[in-house]
């Protein structure tokens, strides 16, 4: 009786494992870049990434200006100049070339900042439609074709419309 009860019972399993095995799986994909060069609001955040760069790009290029000049006035007047002055001269130089390698290293990191703080929005929009749609449709997975991971694909559908379409875009 307890061996029939345990084969029994092993039967049950094997069966509901199968049956859990058994379970459809929807492949969809999408090119996220695609997405992304139509999601609303990305020209604005584009615009006011550039505008960003070209007021670093202004104190750059400011500060490049100062060290040209001091560095020309260096060179006409080295040979004018005590082994103090110019020794002191040539210590401003390099902080000043210091400080502007500094500037761009701070403003690199500033823009990439910035651009995450702009795109971070669109792309919260991007993936929350991109989830939304995959519920509504019975979607498993689904593949980002631009980051070139999806090598083969087979029987699974592309869902930019449906996408563009939960987003309200043409």
């Amino acid at each position: 009786m307890k061996k029939s009860l345990i084969l029994l019972f092993a039967a049950m399993l094997a069966f509901s494992a199968s049956a859990f095995a058994q379970k459809t799986v929807k492949l969809g994909h999408i090119n996220s870049s695609d997405l992304m060069q139509i999601m609303p609001g990305k020209d604005s955040a584009q615009s006011a990434f550039e505008a960003e760069v070209k007021i670093l790009e202004g104190e750059l290029k400011a500060m490049q200006d100062e060290l040209e000049k001091k560095l020309n006035d260096y060179q006409e007047r080295k040979s004018q100049m005590t082994e103090l002055i110019r020794t002191t001269k040539e210590q401003e130089l390099n902080d000043l070339n210091q400080r502007i390698q500094i500037y761009q290293q701070n403003a690199q990191k500033k823009l990439q900042e910035k651009e995450a703080e702009l795109l971070q929005p669109i792309i919260d929009r991007a993936k929350q439609a991109i989830s939304d749609v995959a519920k509504e449709n019975g979607y498993t997975y689904i593949f980002d074709t631009s980051a070139g991971a999806v090598l083969y694909q087979q029987d699974s559908d592309d869902i930019l419309n449906l996408v563009k379409k939960k987003l309200g875009l043409k």
